[in-house]
């Protein structure tokens, strides 16, 4: 017993601790080297500025990352991903749920497989020149939709599974046709669950460097591509404290997703994959 009550006491130190150790720290590192002069970020530590460059060192960045260029690009690639994935794997989910057969279980098996197969980058590349979609938002965003899709149709599946049958039944017997089923009885229901799908996939799609590099570098600025290409130019050459300054500026419009949809988390989560 007494061997159980100190493990119940130092569960949470050894919780705090991981967290402080794998979050806090390389999080007050990136930050407060964003704030110091050249000179002392030569070195990234856990020491506070001797002077600080906020002002400076984003006005800099700003202006010379072309940031505003690159976050539309971003956004232009972004938000008609999330849509498109949210909209397209929730009907399949749906159609997913509600039929069960075995020719379904396989289709399930197909659609989920997605999430631990990697896609072939050659066979992208080379199927959206014959499709004459290299290098274009299109194509990129066609590239988005076939890797996430699995992901949306995995948490969402579950989820429509708990929701009664009888709503449905009810809806068509007044006389709702199945597009009007889903998106006024089913699609307000799933909410919690595509708010975790909506940061899940921000994250990915907003800070793809790998397929973006390969689909639209040259092509189409995002924010990662971006710092990639004025890094390697060596325009932040041991310039740490600005490539520290724009990789908090990328960040921020995902800190604001997060914080908008935090609290359907757990419960997205939970009702899709667990039940």
């Amino acid at each position: 017993m007494s061997g159980s009550r100190t493990w119940r006491r130092v569960q949470p130190v050894l919780a705090l601790t991981a967290v402080i150790t794998l979050i806090a720290l390389p999080l007050y590192i990136v930050l407060i080297t964003s704030v110091k002069s050249q000179g002392e970020a030569l070195t990234p530590n856990l020491a506070p500025p001797a002077a600080w460059y906020l002002a400076e060192n984003y006005a800099q960045v700003w202006e010379q990352g072309r940031i505003p260029a690159a976050f539309w690009g971003s956004m232009l690639v972004m938000v008609p991903t999330v849509a498109g994935v949210l909209l397209l794997g929730s009907m399949a989910a749906w159609v997913l749920a509600r039929r069960s057969s075995k020719a379904n279980s396989l289709l399930y098996a197909l659609a989920v497989s997605g999430i631990v197969l990697p896609p072939a980058v050659v066979t992208i590349v080379l199927l959206l020149r014959q499709l004459g979609l290299a290098g274009t938002a299109v194509g990129m965003i066609g590239v988005y939709l076939g890797m996430y899709l699995s992901t949306v149709i995995f948490l969402v599946t579950g989820f429509v599974r708990t929701i009664p049958a009888e709503l449905e039944e009810a809806a068509r017997v007044d006389g709702a046709g199945p597009v009007r089923v889903f998106f006024q009885i089913i699609l307000p229901l799933l909410r919690p669950t595509l708010a975790t799908a909506t940061i899940l996939i921000c994250l990915y799609v907003w800070n793809d460097v790998f397929y973006a590099f390969f689909v639209i570098g040259g092509r189409l600025d995002t924010l990662p591509l971006n710092l990639f290409q004025v890094a390697s130019a060596g325009l932040y050459l041991n310039n740490w404290h600005l490539i520290f300054a724009y990789v908090v500026l990328m960040s921020l419009p995902l800190v604001l997703v997060f914080v908008i949809g935090q609290r359907k988390i757990i419960s997205g989560i939970t009702g899709g994959a667990v039940k």
